[in-house]
């Protein structure tokens, strides 16, 4: 199993990132950094919790948030930068607890280019019961195709959570998972996707919590879903 490697950088800091990669780095740490601040705004996560990663383009680098940092106090500088097998490649500071999560999803995954971890209330709540979110929303089939789908109970520290991720929504159409007794992991095709997918799924999880306080709610036709599906995501917006 991948373990993150959490052991201190040397004076300095670990700064393996070599010049060919320079750019890419320095841009997805600016973009990590910037994105980071849509989780509380959006009211995701609490004190450190939660965080957001980007692959490096072009190299097998990934850009994700130092563990245990408050969010007015991250930069583009302290964010830090790890390989595919969640070992540190450059910062200061130790990566986050989920890195291996993160990592693994990228190695197994190469069509993701971002990935986004929330601790949010309602989709959390749904996680707790290991209950998948039915698909009784136009919005849920414009952005997830479907349900938000249930992943196994894993433990956090090793790559466990990436199996978990990976084995669920390999071949799915969601960008999301509820992973047991844990709360939402989102993926997308960049990292501002992923975050997007991570908000969507909090509001959807209320949304359906709400309507069904009030009854049972209606399901969607599975012919209904793949044709909002495919308007949202072929159709819908600026081309």
């Amino acid at each position: 199993m991948v373990q993150v490697q959490s052991s201190a950088p040397t004076a300095g800091g670990a700064s393996g990132v070599g010049p060919e990669a320079r750019a890419a780095v320095d841009a997805a740490r600016a973009e990590v950094a910037a994105l980071h601040a849509e989780l509380p705004r959006n009211e995701l996560v609490v004190w450190t919790a939660g965080n957001v990663s980007a692959r490096v383009p072009g190299h097998d680098l990934l850009v994700i948030k130092p563990s245990g940092v408050g969010y007015d106090d991250l930069t583009p500088e302290n964010m830090v930068v790890c390989d595919l097998e969640g070992r540190l490649v450059e910062g200061e500071r130790s990566p986050s607890s989920d890195t291996a999560a993160h990592a693994y999803v990228y190695a197994h995954m190469p069509e993701v280019h971002g990935v986004v971890h929330t601790h949010s209330t309602y989709a959390t709540a749904w996680a707790a019961r290991g209950e998948a979110i039915p698909c009784v929303l136009t919005m849920m089939a414009d952005e997830f195709g479907g349900e938000v789908p249930i992943g196994p109970f894993a433990i956090i520290g090793d790559d466990s959570i990436g199996r978990g991720i990976v084995d669920t929504l390999r071949g799915h159409r969601s960008k999301a998972v509820l992973m047991q007794n844990h709360g939402p992991f989102t993926i997308g095709a960049s990292a501002k996707a992923a975050v997007k997918a991570a908000v969507l799924v909090e509001e959807v999880a209320r949304t359906v919590h709400v309507s069904r306080q009030l009854g049972d709610p209606l399901p969607i036709e599975q012919s209904k879903i793949d044709a909002l599906y495919d308007r949202y995501q072929n159709v819908y917006g600026q081309r």
